[in-house]
């Protein structure tokens, strides 16, 4: 650099050592540094020097911003690290100590059963699948042997999609999948049996809310298909599940129930985990509901792509949430989804 660049450095460095905060220091670095400054002027220069001049003009030019910039960042660490003193001296604060470690959260109660749930049943040689939340009134109603018209519908409070958007594949209308059952069809059109799958995942209906029902929720549907699968497999599976859910064998009984997608229909009871003759969970009956099931219904099959004829199968789900009321005495669903922390730290 030459005596000008030298003089214009010194000018800066001085300057710069009498600043007492960032707010000088930023006006400085815009004197000398910035678009209009010191630095810049001398740039603008160098189209009128000799050819040969340019190369060192310029290069002193750079030298001198890189100068100019060094210092102003050794005097910002200066500036933090006496900020840094005074704040030690006006308090008990040492910055030796370590950070304050930041709450760690848990899992949800309902994520943690159902993670067991998914372990029992992959140690039984079952896959875990998923499917949309959102989902086609094809996947949800109609593959599963709930035509347009069909009665049965009335039972479920449906959330439907009413946006432009709402009609897909040939007019299929959207909704919040009211049941995780979909998600057998749309297995059953990918994969080829045998098949042994579980699906839990959250699910929606336009409910009443109090203790006992919920808008959001979660059940868990599981399914086999494969030759010669009979209500045997199926009584064998749930009670081997149930087994290693709650660590003791439970008895369990079959009713006669009707859902469209299975035929024969069942609804399965436990024998209470929680009484001998009768507690507040069980209603004081001994027993308690715990999940519907039955053989996939040919019409189900085949609009999966599977020939009745040679393969069946069974079908059953459940409702996490219930699980989970079921395992600590919780008497109000409503808390799972509350977020109040003073419920959710119990687990």
């Amino acid at each position: 650099m030459d005596d000008r660049h030298s003089a214009i450095l010194t000018e800066a460095r001085a300057r710069i050592a009498a600043c007492a905060g960032e707010e000088e220091l930023r006006a400085i670095e815009r004197e000398y540094t910035g678009k209009g400054g010191a630095v810049a002027s001398l740039l603008a220069q160098l189209p009128g020097l000799p050819a040969e001049e340019r190369p060192a003009a310029g290069r002193a030019a750079n030298e001198l911003k890189g100068a100019i910039g060094a210092a102003l960042e050794e005097a910002r660490q200066a500036l933090a690290s006496q900020a840094l003193e005074r704040a030690r001296d006006a308090s008990d604060f040492d910055p030796g100590l370590p950070a304050r470690r930041s709450a760690r959260g848990s899992l949800h109660p309902v994520t943690q059963v159902r993670r067991e749930v998914e372990d029992v049943f992959v140690s039984m040689g079952y896959s875990i699948l998923d499917g949309p939340e959102v989902e086609l009134d094809h996947y949800n109603f109609e593959a599963l042997n709930f035509p347009p018209d069909h009665p049965a519908r009335e039972e479920y409070d449906t959330v439907w999609c009413t946006t432009d958007g709402d009609r897909r594949s040939g007019g299929d209308r959207l909704l919040l999948r009211t049941h995780t059952s979909p998600v057998q069809i749309r297995a059953m059109e990918r994969l080829h049996p045998p098949i042994r799958a579980v699906a839990p995942g959250r699910v929606f209906r336009q409910e009443q809310q109090d203790a006992t029902h919920e808008h959001t929720f979660h059940q868990v549907e599981g399914f086999v298909v494969d030759r010669g699968i009979a209500v045997g497999h199926l009584i064998g599976t749930l009670k081997g599940f149930l087994r290693e859910l709650f660590q003791r064998e439970l008895k369990v009984r079959l009713r006669p129930g009707y859902f469209p997608f299975v035929e024969p229909g069942f609804e399965l009871d436990i024998r209470c985990p929680f009484c001998q003759d009768g507690c507040r969970v069980c209603s004081q009956t001994g027993w308690i509901e715990f999940c519907g099931c039955g053989m996939v219904h040919p019409a189900v099959l085949r609009q999966g792509g599977i020939d009745p004829e040679v393969h069946t199968g069974f079908a059953f789900g459940f409702g996490l949430d219930r699980l989970v009321m079921m395992r600590h005495g919780i008497d109000d669903i409503r808390h799972f989804m509350g977020g109040d922390l003073r419920f959710l730290e119990q687990f």
